[in-house]
């Protein structure tokens, strides 16, 4: 997301693509889904919200709403194991919103996701995840970095 030019991109095949959709409301979840919910919202002419983490789960602070029944579509960078949108999915559900798709940049899922709404991604790769006893990184004794973490 270093380069707008290219998430401006990115985010228009996800409103492109939900734009018959009907969606009233664009919500992603923080860090990867602020900057997403904000241009795909922008796109499709419609407000853009982010849930916070708040303990274990996720919830609209800073004044977001969503009114019952609003079609909200989330969005998001990655999607591994689904469990980002998971937690907006039940933050929007908590505030009586209507989940009406999920959009993300990269599904890098192992098996593929399946959300029970329509789901789109601009790009589709498998990433293998292990348990740590079965990961060759570790069995290798090869330090595992974490991107922007320490």
């Amino acid at each position: 997301m270093q380069y707008p030019a290219y998430t401006e991109q990115l985010c228009g095949m996800i409103a492109a693509h939900f734009q018959p959709q009907d969606i009233q409301l664009v919500a992603g979840p923080t860090t990867g889904g602020v900057i997403l919910a904000f241009e795909v919202a922008r796109q499709l002419g419609v407000r853009g919200i982010f849930a916070e983490r708040e303990g274990d789960i996720r919830s609209f602070r800073r004044g977001f709403n969503i009114s019952p029944g609003e079609r909200t579509l989330i969005v998001d960078d990655i999607a591994t194991t689904g469990k980002s949108v998971d937690e907006v999915t039940a933050a929007v559900t908590r505030q009586g919103g209507t989940v009406a798709g999920i959009g993300v940049l990269v599904d890098r899922s192992e098996k593929g996701l399946e959300f029970g709404v329509p789901f789109f991604s601009c790009l589709r790769t498998v990433t293998p995840t292990y348990r740590p006893e079965d990961c060759p990184l570790c069995k290798a004794k090869i330090p595992l970095t974490r991107p922007g973490g320490s």
